[in-house]
């Protein structure tokens, strides 16, 4: 959870990028946790539980228009987080990583463990999602993703 997350940081004193003490870069960081919520949190999870969650908890075959609804909400929350959030910039706050960008890439691989690339077409989120990997260690990121993505074969 956020405010888990959020209380580790702060206890632990991690590295001030994680959770900046500069007032505008943190207020960035919880302006992204607060939107992220309802937004892409909400979208990314429906796609996942639209397409591999719930036919595998029912045994009823996946509903394609369902999927089309879910999907084409995701794809509206994914150009506000590019326009609004990323715009032109390495990271969330800027030119280091933080919270907010490991939040988003997680809530964002929900999809791509259920077979949807969004990255696929969008080289900005593409580029931002190598960098965020980069900084955390591909082989780290991957054994956290480890379970999930795996999945789609049960």
């Amino acid at each position: 959870s956020v405010a888990i997350l959020l209380y580790l940081a702060q206890k632990f004193k991690t590295p001030d990028h994680w959770y900046p003490s500069d007032l505008q870069k943190r207020a960035r960081v919880d302006e992204y946790l607060s939107w992220q919520h309802t937004n892409i949190r909400a979208k990314a999870s429906k796609v996942f539980l639209t397409k591999v969650l719930l036919p595998l908890l029912t045994g009823q075959p996946l509903s394609a228009e369902k999927l089309e609804v879910a999907t084409e909400d995701l794809n509206v929350v994914l150009k506000q987080f590019e326009e609004k959030f990323l715009q032109d910039k390495p990271f969330i706050t800027g030119s280091e990583i933080s919270l907010a960008d490991l939040v988003a890439l997680v809530e964002l691989m929900q999809p791509v463990c259920a077979g949807y690339d969004l990255f696929e077409e969008r080289p900005k989120l593409a580029e931002w999602r190598r960098r965020v990997e980069e900084v955390v260690g591909k082989q780290l990121f991957q054994e956290a993703h480890e379970g999930i993505m795996n999945i789609k074969n049960l």
